[in-house]
């Protein structure tokens, strides 16, 4: 695409916030990418701040913020109609020629904002599985109405789009895939952060919250200890079953470090023997790319788009639930050191390949030219 008609091409990114999870680092890789291939980038941020803002305004990405504060009950759809107001005002001042919203707050609320506002593209990405929307029917019907004001479905993953095809009966013509990317650094090696721990390391990043499988992450701790295989467990991640968690970790007498949510993944990975991902659902796991990034060994849960992932000998995958099988599948990774080396190995060169942040930028990029092409034809 020529450099012209780059500079003239203006992209909303719209998000829900700017937190420390995996579809905000996306984001924010997308957004620094357009902006250096000369796209006019601005993310558009439907609730506060966050700390992801401060490498978006280091390059020089605009950041919007639309004031949606969440309250409970029959007053959420007052302020949802006020930020709706305010998001579509934004667009009509702004006249980007493509809105892409990520997550599900943000696609129903950003699609019918720039149909109003006569964005000529619309896309909704399509990050997790519909485990979330199951039994919701009101969801349901607010996904559906936005679907058919959205020209394009962007899946993170293969299983992704196939739900999204299945469960919300989207035709394939207006599905695409395009994976996550990683950027150069994620591949570089980093000083390992000092853990004082005697025992193999094994390293969970993930959110503590439902569907990320700590539980049976603590289970398969108690059976290796039972084994004479005791390992320090490391949960970075914050999230609402800290409590929880700890108390469980105490009563099975694990030695568990639980750090929150932190910044230094490279260093945890550094020092990590093994990364588990017990997920009970998932879409396109960053910790898991991020670990084959620099060549750990990782025995993750067959959901999402991790089998895509870790297929032909790249990790080891087990059943969701399975807590003696994780079991099974850590000791088997921890008493092989080799055959550990072998399939970081693979999994290292196979994501430079195939996660690259400059492809995913790429692929996005040409994907917004060719439909702003056909529709302002159109």
């Amino acid at each position: 695409m020529p450099s012209s008609r780059r500079r003239r091409l203006r992209v909303c990114l719209l998000i829900g916030q700017l937190g420390l999870g995996g579809t905000e680092k996306q984001v924010v890789l997308l957004a620094e990418g357009l902006r250096q291939r000369d796209v006019d980038v601005t993310v558009v941020v439907l609730t506060t701040k966050g700390p992801r803002e401060a490498a978006l305004r280091e390059v020089g990405v605009p950041i919007v913020y639309i004031g949606l504060v969440p309250v409970p009950g029959w007053r959420a759809l007052v302020r949802l109609g006020g930020a709706l107001v305010r998001l579509t005002r934004y667009f009509i001042g702004a006249r980007p020629h493509v809105v892409h919203a990520f997550l599900y707050h943000s696609y129903v609320l950003g699609a019918p904002a720039a149909r109003l506002a006569g964005v000529p593209v619309v896309i909704a990405g399509r990050r997790s599985l519909d485990d979330f929307k199951r039994g919701k029917r009101w969801m349901l019907l607010a996904e559906r109405i936005a679907n058919r004001m959205t020209h394009l479905l962007v899946a993170n993953a293969y299983a992704v789009a196939d739900c999204v095809r299945t469960s919300e009966r989207v035709p394939s013509r207006k599905v695409r895939v395009i994976y996550n990317g990683l950027p150069e650094q994620a591949f570089a090696d980093a000083d390992p952060v000092r853990l004082n721990t005697g025992r193999p390391v094994v390293l969970c990043v993930a959110n503590l919250k439902p569907g990320k499988g700590h539980t049976y992450l603590l289970e398969a701790g108690r059976l290796l200890r039972k084994r004479r295989m005791p390992c320090t467990l490391v949960f970075a991640g914050g999230g609402t079953e800290h409590a929880a968690l700890a108390r469980r970790a105490a009563e099975l007498r694990l030695d568990v470090r639980m750090l929150g949510a932190r910044q230094d993944i490279d260093r945890l990975l550094a020092r990590a023997d093994v990364v588990v991902l017990p997920s009970t659902t998932e879409g396109m796991s960053n910790a898991v790319m991020e670990a084959m990034a620099v060549g750990r060994p990782v025995v993750a849960t067959a959901v999402g788009g991790t089998p895509e992932l870790l297929a032909d000998g790249r990790g080891v995958l087990v059943q969701p639930g399975d807590a003696r099988e994780l079991a099974d599948a850590v000791a088997a990774v921890l008493t092989d050191p080799e055959r550990a080396q072998e399939m970081g190995s693979a999994a290292r060169q196979w994501s430079r390949t195939h996660l690259n942040c400059d492809t995913m930028v790429q692929q996005h990029l040409d994907l917004y030219a060719g439909l702003v092409g056909r529709r302002c034809a159109a």
